[in-house]
């Protein structure tokens, strides 16, 4: 079977394997927030020199890309910042209360929303306040999102001088055409320009996102924008498969199924990528990501050290992850908590003095078991049975088997090359919840 028809067959949806189990999957009617900080503190316990990793969610961005999938509030109102980092300092100082000590800072990650919404200022704030209640470990790594348009040489240096060492610019596409379509906008020299001045300012690593499958985009375009890219020379880039989900995010209805490439056309846009990343010194690494052989990612690929949370692939490896902010979401690794999606929602419980966790999952040995598993083929596309591969895994194999996506000996089952687009299908082979449950309607976008 040639790679077009293995598209069309394992096209399907398919969970980002982030957690698990998958959110969609959580038992959140034996969740409470008393025996989730119980786990938080046990975690930390037995980890405690490793450190921590900290996810910061800042929703606020002043226009709305249409094809994001992210948990976002579209304002110009600027005076949304203060109130809303207030609530983020409150909300760590009790975790910080709960674990009894200023914890170990290893990784720390800015997401959104837009990030640098925020003025450099009150950014600075923010990071003063978690570094007056933690202490930051000799290889701690911290990074940010940003979007080229709104980064100001203000916000690198402030981030710089405070830890900050680490860039990922969104740029989906540069063809004109797709930019109008989800209304999002730079151009490759806003691009290079950010790049540029983040380097001579001491970033040691620049990653770009890049998006196909996008309303209106061609093979031309596609081929345009990732040119550009490695013109510029970014450290690392992630390639996403568009996920079009209009029943979860509505804005993906400003534009229909008509304006997507489809089936063929997208896998051809997949394919090109790849290509033209390769021929151009960027690594696979994992599921999505590329990056040159000189950065971290690649290191800690080769030396079996990637690890994989709810930030995406990384070369930091810590056992407990605290979310801070409206949706975050925070894995003690024995269990999950997220909180609120809704500002409003989110600022209430916290202003109220309460944690604002309010749903989770405490994980069972079973679902450790599988979780090591699927952990194992996304960061290491391997993994071992010491009692031998149960029979229902084998079972459930077969059909990537036939098609050579994975080998399988006795007790180990391994990815092939020629299976590594289709990591997400393989380890759907493990997830327990997923066949014990088969969803009524779609939870997940298609791997492809």
């Amino acid at each position: 079977m040639d790679t077009s028809e293995l598209f069309k067959k394992y096209n399907v949806a398919a969970p980002r394997y982030t957690s698990y189990p998958t959110v969609p999957y959580w038992d959140n009617d034996c969740f409470n927030t008393r025996d989730w900080l119980t786990t938080v503190a046990k975690t930390y316990r037995n980890y405690q020199e490793e450190g921590i990793s900290l996810y910061i969610h800042l929703p606020f961005c002043e226009s709305l890309c249409t094809y994001c999938g992210c948990n976002t509030r579209i304002t110009k109102n600027h005076s949304v910042e203060r109130p809303y980092l207030r609530a983020v300092l409150s909300e760590w100082e009790m975790y910080v209360k709960a674990l009894a000590e200023k914890p170990k800072l290893k990784e720390m990650h800015l997401g959104g929303g837009t990030p640098t919404f925020f003025s450099p200022e009150n950014l600075a704030i923010l990071i003063n306040g978690i570094l007056e209640n933690s202490v930051m470990t000799s290889d701690a790594e911290f990074s940010f999102e940003a979007h080229p348009a709104s980064t100001t040489s203000e916000h690198l240096t402030t981030l710089n001088r405070l830890g900050f060492k680490r860039l990922s610019l969104g740029i989906q596409d540069f063809d004109p055409k797709v930019q109008f379509l989800i209304n999002r906008f730079q151009t490759p020299g806003q691009v290079a320009a950010v790049t540029a001045e983040a380097r001579e300012i001491g970033y040691a690593s620049v990653n770009f996102d890049l998006i196909y499958g996008l309303p209106g985009q061609t093979l031309t375009g596609l081929a345009d924008t990732i040119r550009s890219v490695i013109d510029i020379k970014p450290d690392r880039i992630a390639f996403y498969s568009y996920a079009h989900v209009p029943w979860l995010k509505p804005g993906q209805r400003h534009y229909t199924k008509k304006d997507l490439p489809q089936g063929d056309e997208k896998f051809a846009l997949y394919q090109l990528g790849r290509q033209l990343l390769d021929s151009s010194g960027y690594k696979d690494v994992g599921m999505d990501h590329f990056a040159l052989q000189s950065d971290s990612l690649y290191q800690a690929m080769t030396e079996q050290k990637l690890h994989r949370n709810f930030m995406g692939y990384t070369n930091q490896h810590t056992h407990l992850l605290i979310g801070l902010g409206v949706s975050a979401i925070s894995d003690s690794w024995i269990a999950f908590a997220q909180n609120p999606k809704r500002v409003e929602d989110y600022l209430h419980k916290i202003e109220g003095g309460a944690l604002a966790a309010e749903k989770g999952h405490f994980l069972t040995s079973e679902d450790l078991d599988v979780r090591n598993h699927i952990l194992n083929m996304m960061c290491k596309e391997n993994t071992n049975y010491k009692e031998g591969i149960p029979e229902k895994i084998y079972a459930r194999l077969q059909p990537l088997l036939r098609d050579k996506l994975v080998c399988v000996t006795e007790k180990e089952i391994r990815v092939t090359a020629k299976g590594r687009p289709f990591l997400r299908n393989v380890c759907m082979a493990f997830d327990e919840k997923l066949w014990l449950k088969q969803p009524k309607a779609q939870l997940f976008s298609n791997s492809i």
